[in-house]
Parts: C-alpha cells; structure tokens; sequence
C-alpha cells in the first residue's frame, strides 16, 4: 500500500507537463538536474541554523544590544498560587468581573488582589525587550545576506532581464551549484523558523505566520524537484528584498532611535508595496500563469504551484493593509504601533491602586511592538 501511495505522490503526470517523465532529468553529459532527494540536506541544515542562531544571540546580538544600552525591564513575578494559575491556563488569562469575585473567594484573595496577580502573569509570558531585539537581529542578519546572495546568483541571468526565458526548455532546465545553495539554505532557513516559531517572539498574526511558513516551504520545495528553480529564485530574492528594512527598523526601535525607525519603515512600507503588490503579481504572477500555457497544456503541478502562490499573494495583502494603516497612523501624526502587538500592563503600586478604585485595571504601555515608537518594535 505504501508502495502504491508512493508511486501514486510521484506520478508524473502530477508534477511534470506530458510526455515527460523523470527519466528526462537524470544527470547526463555533465548537466546536473533537481532532485526531490536533494532536499533531505534541509532538515540537518535548519538544525544546524539553530546551533548558529543561539550562538549568535549569544555573542552578536547580547553585545550589540548592550552597546545601544538595551536592558532586561525588571518585572514583579506573580506569587505561586495554583488557583489562580489553574484558571489561567485552563480558562483565560484575562477574567471577567464575576470570575474574578470567584477566584477571590477560592483563593482566599481580594478581587484587587486576583487582578494584579493577573496582571503580573501576563507580563510575565510576554517577551523581553533583549529577546526581541537579539530576534530581529538574527533575522536582519540572514535577510541581508540573502538578498545579497541571491541578486549575486540572478542579477547575471538572461531571465532575470526577460521572464520569457524562464520558462525556455522548461523542464529540461540543469541547475548550477550557486542554485543549489540559494534553494537549500533559503529552504533551511524557514525550516529553522518554523522549528523555533512556538519559542519566538509571538504575535497576533501567530496563526498568519505559519500560513505563510508553510507555504514557503512548500512553494521552495515544490519548485525544486518539479524544476521551476528560475521561477524560484526570483521569488525568494523579492522577498528577501523588504525583510531586512523591516527588522532593521526593528532593532532600532528597540534602541530608541525614534527617528531612524520611522525613516527606515517608511522605506520598508514603499518596498513591500512595490515588490509584494505590484512587482510579485504583475510580474512574477504573471509569469507563472501566463507563459507556460504557452508551451504545454495546464497540469496539476502548474495548478498546484500557482494556487500557493495565491496563498502567498493573500497574505501580502493582508499585511499591505497593517502596514499601510499604520504609516497613515504615522503620517498624520498619531502614535502608531504594530498591528499585531500586544501590550505590556504597567504595575501599580498598592497606594495608586488604592486610590484609582479596587479592580481597576491600570493603564497600559506599549510594551509589544510599536513599530515607530521607542519602546516598542514592528515585527514581520
């Protein structure tokens, strides 16, 4: 059975246009072809990602954050209480009025009480600043490198120029080794992502973030063993085009470099537009759609591969919109924070408490991350 469903996955007729087979792109005559094997080296790659992040973290990220004077926020840790923390795990993590009278009466707590341990529980899982800038660090530093990487692979290239010739001899298209690395460190890198995503920085978008991880790896592999490798290229180097602004404009957030963070997204929103909604469907879309037709019947692979794109493509917008309220939010001088963060509460002391009212909650600050604010940061 497991035989059948096997042959059945690589049947040709799903993955490559008619009358070819995989025959036809076994190595010959010196001419190495993409192979769906060749991507085994991702998996031991996005561990070995994770070995280098840490250490990067470590020794990178901590100094530099040190040097800008970024520094761990002291928090109030919530009193063991396993009532209280019960609830919070089982039930939610902000209680409604008459679930916090409950709690006071089976803890043995005042309701103001049962609020501020609430308080300092959820302060407690949001991250750090430290963590989120050692973060944005790693990933600025991948980005950077490559785009670069990959305009170097590209940039010579005939279709990089005209998108026609993507697809000439498709698919009997041999690959090069500058190819091979791009597609299997991009593709080990988003392994690595998705590995980590459950310890990272978590944003409101958490649930968008693995739509779009999974996607990603799927497109990369897809485009590998069905040898769309120059379609590929191009999409990973546009993306990786607006990545880098935008943790860039991160990590100076986190430092308080108020003015340079706002220049930097507001560089980061007009790339993204121009490479996400204009360049990638009018473009890149047009070219996966549109001009293989003209070489061979539509198959499922075609189909398959544009239709995560499409994926892809969705998301661009959605985060178009984030991106695009927020510089209208900037633009016409209102505070703008990241979408999608979450905020820090602040603690009270017993006598402010006091003095605002029982229960009343106290007044929160923008801890998450404001995208052009100096306490806070945009995440991607």
């Amino acid at each position: 059975m497991l035989q059948t469903l096997y042959d059945y996955f690589w049947w040709e007729r799903l993955w490559l246009p008619v009358n070819l087979t995989w025959a036809d792109l076994e190595d010959r005559d010196g001419r190495v072809y993409a192979k769906a094997s060749d991507l085994y080296i991702t998996l031991p790659l996005a561990l070995l990602f994770l070995i280098i992040r840490y250490f990067f973290e470590l020794y990178v990220a901590t100094p530099l954050a040190a040097l800008l004077n970024i520094k761990e926020k002291t928090r109030l840790r919530a009193p063991p209480n396993a009532t209280l923390e019960h609830f919070y795990l089982t039930s939610g993590k902000q209680p409604k009025q008459a679930e916090v009278e409950l709690l006071s009466r089976q803890s043995g707590l005042s309701g103001r009480q049962v609020e501020r341990w609430f308080r300092r529980r959820r302060n407690q899982d949001r991250p750090s600043l430290l963590k989120k800038f050692r973060e944005a660090s790693w990933r600025f530093t991948f980005y950077l490198i490559a785009f670069i990487a990959g305009m170097a692979v590209i940039v010579d290239k005939p279709w990089f120029y005209d998108m026609k010739k993507v697809w000439e001899g498709y698919p009997i298209q041999s690959t090069i080794p500058s190819q091979y690395w791009y597609y299997m460190i991009e593709l080990s890198f988003y392994w690595s992502l998705l590995f980590s995503i459950a310890s990272d920085v978590k944003r409101k978008d958490f649930k968008e973030q693995i739509i779009h991880h999974v996607a990603t790896i799927i497109l990369i592999s897809f485009s590998w063993f069905a040898n769309y490798i120059r379609a590929g290229t191009l999409i990973m180097a546009l993306h990786d085009s607006s990545d880098y602004l935008l943790e860039s404009a991160k990590m100076f957030n986190y430092a308080g470099w108020k003015n340079t963070c706002n220049n930097i997204f507001i560089v980061f929103a007009i790339v993204f537009i121009i490479t996400r909604l204009v360049i990638l469907p009018f473009w890149i879309l047009h070219c996966t759609l549109v001009y293989p037709l003209e070489l061979y019947p539509a198959f499922f692979g075609y189909y398959f591969f544009n239709c995560m794109m499409g994926v892809l493509q969705l998301l661009h917008i959605f985060w178009a919109y984030l991106i695009l309220r927020m510089a209208h939010k900037f633009i016409t001088g209102k505070l703008v924070e990241d979408e999608r963060s979450d905020r820090e509460e602040t603690e009270s002391s017993e006598g402010e408490e006091a003095a605002v009212g029982g229960g009343a909650k106290s007044r929160p600050l923008a801890n998450g991350h404001p995208i052009l604010s100096n306490n806070h940061r945009k995440n991607d």
